[in-house]
């Protein structure tokens, strides 16, 4: 009886050890498997470069060949912001941070007030989503040639609500 409680301890312990090993081997084998590394170095500038583009105008529709009505707050909130460019200095990457929190804080309050419904209201989003990307950009700015590019296509994007919206 002592024998075979003995073998069957030894046995145990043999193939224990065997299990150890072949879960070492699987996992050198996974170690030493080759990894492919993708480089992201250029992600942020090609994420920045398409969202400041104005594509969104190929996708805006028009009300019948007019402007869409829009409520008063969506437009004093556009027009808020083309006032805080007008008058905010923008020579440091500072400045253009702060008139990026001033921008996100004034677009985040348009958002929350707008009560438009429909198909106006869906072509705010056409208008709005690209902004909104835009201001994020412009939140990341690094340098004032960042900063300069960033404010620009906001500028363009404003300016072109007075086009599509009354």
């Amino acid at each position: 009886m002592k024998k075979t409680i003995l073998s069957f301890a030894m046995l145990a312990f043999i193939l224990s050890s065997c299990n150890n090993k072949k879960e070492e081997a699987a996992t050198e084998q996974t170690i030493q498997e080759p990894v492919e590394v993708v480089s992201h170095e250029n992600h942020d500038t090609h994420h920045a470069s398409s969202a400041l583009n104005n594509d969104w105008m190929n996708e805006i529709q028009m009300d019948n060949g007019s402007q869409w009505e829009a409520n008063i707050e969506t437009t004093d909130g556009v027009n808020d912001m083309l006032k805080l460019i007008s008058e905010s200095k923008t020579e440091t990457v500072e400045d253009y941070l702060g008139l990026a929190n001033k921008l996100n804080e004034r677009k985040n309050t348009l958002v929350k007030e707008c009560t438009m419904t429909g198909p106006s209201h869906d072509n705010l989003h056409v208008f709005l989503h690209p902004l909104i990307e835009k201001i994020d950009v412009l939140l990341e700015t690094k340098t004032t040639e960042e900063g300069a590019t960033a404010l620009k296509s906001i500028e363009d994007n404003l300016n072109a609500y007075t086009t599509y919206f009354k």
